[in-house]
């Protein structure tokens, strides 16, 4: 029999095309009641990313409540793999080898733990004791251009080869997959998002945002949104925030989507 797991969570998604694109290639998946996340987005400019997107949200979505935590850790890694032979069968029956890819960020929850999987440079955020931290790097090339000191992290979003990532769900044979183990604490705000939030919208405002969302993830998603689109988006944008609460008391389920719930969040919160 599976175990209850020691915290209760609450989540929220949202996917928009943006301003300037006429297809979403963004996925997202929220299953609060397996403890599982998730964001993907296809490849612009390669054929058929929405299908690829939607191929690695669907594949996940398939994962059965897990027996264990190593049992659920192995489910998704399976999952992605096999994604991602699909996409080269794919690529090399219909597409004449071109590329069909996606990244993939990935949020498991199990008891007091949880972990981040991750191929490609879609993020996950975690706002905890008011302190926002990235608990995912990158895949891309202007991440290895930080990383060798060449550019500064708050001027990678503007460089030229902003949009070239180094790994995808679909772009070689074998897959490598990230990914990063942290013990939950009540309280804790993750947030889950394709480049075109982070690329719109700076840590600092995350972080802000996130901070006066009173811990409603419907209302944060539809913030988060509403901001990137103001700043005229021109990629698709997509989030999911996962609330952690206290000790489970009953099963976790998703806040319900509707338009009348109470906004906690300033509408002028990003000049404060």
């Amino acid at each position: 029999m599976n175990q209850k797991p020691s915290f209760q969570w609450s989540s929220a998604s949202r996917s928009h095309v943006g301003m300037v694109r006429t297809i979403n290639e963004d996925a997202c998946l929220a299953m609060p009641e397996h403890g599982l996340w998730a964001v993907a987005d296809g490849m612009g400019g390669h054929e058929a990313g929405d299908i690829a997107s939607q191929m690695a949200i669907e594949a996940l979505q398939r994962i059965a409540s897990p027996a264990s935590w190593p049992d659920f850790l192995e489910a998704v890694r399976e999952s992605l793999r096999e994604v991602n032979r699909q996409l080269r069968e794919e690529s090399a029956q219909r597409y004449q080898h071109r590329t069909i890819g996606t990244t993939v960020v990935v949020l498991i929850a199990y008891e007091t733990q949880c972990a981040c999987l991750w191929v490609g440079d879609s993020r996950i955020y975690r706002l905890r004791d008011g302190q926002l931290q990235q608990l995912t790097r990158d895949h891309s090339h202007v991440q290895e251009l930080v990383d060798q000191g060449l550019i500064a992290p708050e001027n990678a979003h503007r460089h030229p080869l902003a949009n070239v990532i180094t790994r995808a769900v679909g772009s070689t044979n074998e897959l490598q997959i990230d990914e990063v183990v942290h013990p939950l604490q009540a309280g804790d705000l993750f947030l889950l998002c394709s480049d075109g939030l982070n690329k719109t919208v700076s840590d600092e405002e995350i972080a802000r945002l996130l901070a006066h969302s009173d811990h409603n993830c419907q209302e944060a998603v539809k913030a988060f949104i509403h901001l990137a689109l103001m700043r005229d988006a021109n990629d698709n944008v997509t989030t999911v925030v996962v609330n952690i609460d206290g000790p489970v008391s009953d099963d976790p389920v998703e806040e319900p989507e509707s338009e009348t719930l109470a906004n906690p969040i300033p509408p002028d919160w990003y000049l404060q």
